[in-house]
């Protein structure tokens, strides 16, 4: 096998293959010798027919298949030889094919970028400091019970915390807008699910009013015709409902897992998740700084199959959403290239920089944290020792967990070097910050 390397740009390169043609004629010889021992064709008994006949009738078919073996053989045996690390699959192209003289063909791919890692200690990292107040634990348990709570039909107008049922219809300039029509829609007073003004327009309102609001969207507003759109939203009431919320019993708590305690105990544990959620958001928000100044400072070079390998999945995540129905849509024309390219480029490029940090530190995941994170997931599940269990004899399962914990050592490494600075927070703030982030 002869193999030449051509660097054609800072990450594609030309590999020309050429391969003896008795690596492949004598392999195609003696599967056309073994379809002869059992090939069956009309005029010739079983096992009689002549390899003349069976070359003209399979000989093509047998040599594309064996061609296809000998270039992934020798594609591989190549990249090893030449020390080549392949970003994505080749294109494969078959320059000569000659029986009797043997094969040429030239794979082009893209390989793994090579970089020297940024100096971390220009980073400027805030780390927020907070703690669970019992304030905090008060406004949880109310929210707990408005989740809870039922509604009963009144006869008086809509306040705050009331769940109203609405038709409505919105318009811009004079033109229904897609989106903006409903009927039957419920909705609960102060929710902040509808855009600011919405919800506020309707306190007031009766059984059976009806009532224009003009309304303005948000600048952020997802929907790119309706950004800082002014437009008008007709309303009809048709029924207000009053809020009820359940007592603070033995069955409230139980519906949380607290068999026992009363409400000190269930107040305890309200208090333990909100703490593990505290530290969830305050980690999550310094892997965000860490991981922004990274894809900010670092400079290296993407590869475009990476990208589009991140492109197709992220595709597909958002696919799930729409179930078997997605198997009919036209999905490229539904959720284009260009509608994920920014992000996937900037998901593969902090790939590559963690993954070089791990590979320069020669970290390995930490056991015990590795079980820390184990145990800190089970504990949000009915039966911890079953996710236990599950994580410890699953190594692919436990494989992601480990993946996670390196990427925090690393996350962690970064932050040693760069400076840290504190900054006071509270929950509120920072759990809000959190689901905003989930959206």
């Amino acid at each position: 096998m002869q193999v030449s390397v051509e660097t054609t740009s800072n990450l594609e390169r030309r590999i020309t293959i050429g391969v003896p043609a008795e690596q492949i004629d004598g392999e195609v010889a003696k599967r056309l010798q073994d379809t002869a021992k059992k090939a069956r064709i009309n005029g010739f008994r079983a096992g009689k027919v002549p390899l003349k006949v069976v070359k003209q009738r399979f000989g093509e078919g047998i040599r594309q298949e064996v061609l296809g073996e000998v270039i992934n053989r020798t594609y591989f045996e190549a990249i090893q030889q030449e020390s080549l690390n392949p970003a994505g699959m080749p294109n494969i192209d078959i320059s000569k094919d000659t029986e009797g003289e043997g094969i040429e063909y030239v794979a082009t791919l893209e390989v793994y970028p090579e970089f020297e890692l940024t100096d971390f200690s220009a980073f400027e990292i805030a780390k927020p400091v907070a703690t669970v107040e019992e304030t905090d634990i008060d406004t949880m348990i109310e929210n707990l019970r408005k989740q809870a709570a039922t509604y009963e039909t009144v006869e008086r107008a809509a306040k705050t915390d009331d769940q109203v049922i609405i038709d409505y219809v919105g318009t811009k300039e004079g033109e229904e807008f897609e989106g903006g029509k409903a009927d039957g829609q419920t909705l609960v007073l102060g929710s902040n699910s509808m855009i600011p003004g919405f919800e506020d327009g309707i306190v007031g309102m009766k059984a059976g009013d009806e009532k224009a609001l003009d309304l303005t969207f948000p600048e952020e507003y997802h929907a790119e015709e309706l950004k800082g759109a002014a437009v008008q939203f007709k309303i009809s009431l048709k029924e207000v409902k009053e809020q009820s919320l359940p007592e603070l019993d033995e069955e409230f708590y139980k519906k949380f897992g607290v068999e026992e305690g009363g409400a000190e105990a269930f107040r305890a544990e309200v208090k333990k998740n909100m703490e593990r959620e505290l530290k969830n958001a305050i980690k999550n928000k310094v892997k965000t700084q860490v991981l922004d100044a990274l894809a900010e400072a670092q400079a290296v070079d993407i590869p475009g199959a990476l990208v589009a390998n991140e492109v197709e999945n992220m595709r597909k995540q958002m696919l799930q959403q729409f179930g078997a129905a997605a198997e009919k849509l036209d999905t490229k024309s539904l959720l284009p290239d260009s509608m994920f390219e920014e992000q996937a480029s900037k998901r593969v490029k902090l790939g590559l920089i963690m993954g070089e940090i791990i590979k320069v530190q020669e970290m390995t995941a930490d056991e015990d944290k590795v079980k820390e994170a184990i145990d800190e997931l089970a504990s949000t599940y009915h039966d911890p020792d079953a996710v236990i269990q599950y994580y410890s004899s699953n190594q692919e399962a436990k494989s992601s967990i480990e993946a996670m914990v390196l990427e925090e050592q690393a996350v962690e490494h970064v932050m040693n070097v760069a400076k840290v600075t504190e900054e006071a927070s509270d929950y509120e703030t920072l759990s809000a910050e959190a689901n905003q982030q989930a959206q």
